[in-house]
């Protein structure tokens, strides 16, 4: 199964590929030439620095290579899925321009500049003279003869430039719009979050949740430091990091791990772990983290003086043994206190409702990151972003401050949320 799959993954991609290559190259010239195979490196090579970019971050490949094929690599991501997208509306688009462009010819009005033609002189009749120097002209013009008819582009020549320009200029506003949102770094979203079980004297306490920062060769020490800067600026009571805060090891990416150590809150910082981290070499993380001053809540708990804070482990843990326990992190508390756990994956809500949980706070879904990829990250996940119900436990899933691959987002902004308790008794 997995080949078969393989085999049809590669099939679509194939396929796609040179159906951007047809309309962006081939149907926009008139033969073979340097276009049409500068469209296939293009494309190709693209492809090329995108698996290898991919394959050096999961290989630990060394850093430099890995930086130097990364923001090629990863932003043809982006830029191939928006092409493709543009391209599939321009089919829209091209009829109705053909129609518009017969209806001029119709009315007389040429689509294209009109070429003149040299006037044609019937048979027999006699040749014009020579207008000689100083007879109607100046002296200094003399006879010239007519020069080759200026090539003019056909009707389907024409519409499959325009359609190509205007695809091409759309996919690449795009990933630009959406790589400068990433690299610009996240804005703060406030939701408030009523409590049945939280005391009133815990009422306005406030949780800044960041997940999926996502450092890489892409988002270094400096976006680490943005995120750093907005999360004190909210000042927040306590600071919950859900997971997936690297792709790479303690080695590469410690320095740029490093801002983490000035996080400011009354009552700490606490982190759990992300799918990503066990791709990392996550007891390694654990302990940088711990090294900076966040406490990991691994399968574990603390009581605070109004509510209870626990913390599990990703599913992905599960393949080394350390995936999560939420009989070991919930199962002997107080029921009568509030509950809030942190777990990375949406999916984890069903059983923080078994074990009494009253609000579950994730990311993982970076709201989809790529419109539509949010309609596929709604498959996969309970909630893709913002607050909802299960039963009497609260989920709120961000949509994370970094981006994983592409640095680039469209249709689901980065955000740090700062999540306002309230107590029904206030």
């Amino acid at each position: 199964m997995v080949i078969v799959f393989a085999l049809l993954a590669l099939t679509v991609l194939v396929t796609a590929n040179w159906y951007l290559w047809r309309r962006l190259f081939r149907d926009t010239t008139e033969g073979p030439g340097r276009v049409r195979r500068a469209g296939a490196v293009l494309i190709g090579g693209g492809w090329v620095l995108a698996v290898a970019a991919l394959v050096a971050e999961r290989t630990g490949a060394p850093f430099w290579l890995q930086r130097v094929l990364a923001w090629p690599g990863f932003l043809w991501l982006a830029l191939s899925i928006y092409l493709l997208l543009a391209v599939v509306a321009g089919e829209v688009v091209r009829p109705l321009l053909r129609r518009v462009l017969e209806r001029r010819d119709g009315r007389g009005e040429p689509a294209v500049a009109a070429v003149p033609q040299p006037e044609r002189v019937p048979a027999g009749a006699p040749a014009e003279k020579p207008q000689e120097p100083g007879e109607g002209g100046p002296a200094s013009e003399g006879p010239r003869e007519p020069g080759p008819p200026t090539p003019v582009p056909s009707r389907r020549l024409f519409v499959s430039r325009v359609v190509a320009g205007a695809a091409a200029a759309a996919a690449v506003g795009t990933v630009g719009q959406g790589t400068y949102g990433v690299l610009r770094g996240p804005r703060v979203k406030r939701v408030t979050v009523p409590l049945a079980k939280l005391p009133r004297a815990a009422h306005g306490y406030r949780i800044a949740v960041v997940s999926d920062i996502h450092l890489s060769p892409v988002l270094g020490r400096g976006f680490a430091q943005k995120v750093v800067d907005t999360i004190n600026s909210t000042r927040p009571d306590l600071i919950a990091v859900v997971g997936d805060l690297v792709d790479g090891s303690v080695k590469d990416l410690g320095p740029a791990a490093a801002p983490l150590a000035r996080l400011e809150a009354r009552h700490g910082s606490f982190f759990v772990t992300g799918n990503h981290e066990y791709f990392s070499g996550a007891e390694q993380w654990v302990e940088e983290v711990r090294r900076l001053g966040l406490r990991p809540l691994e399968n574990d708990r603390t009581e605070l003086a109004w509510f209870d804070l626990a913390g599990v482990n990703d599913i992905a843990g599960e393949s080394e043994g350390q995936g999560p326990d939420f009989a070991k992190a919930l199962g002997d508390r107080d029921t009568a206190r509030a509950c809030v756990l942190l777990a990375h994956q949406p999916v984890q809500i069903h059983d923080a409702v078994e074990h009494g949980v009253d609000l579950q706070l994730s990311g993982h879904t970076h709201g989809g990151q790529l419109w539509p990829g949010n309609l596929v990250a709604e498959l996969a996940n309970p909630t893709v972003a913002g607050l909802e119900r299960y039963g009497d436990t609260q989920l709120y899933v961000s949509r994370g401050a970094g981006a994983w691959g592409p640095p680039t987002r469209v249709g689901a902004p980065s955000d740090i949320t700062v999540i306002e308790l309230a107590s029904k008794q206030a």
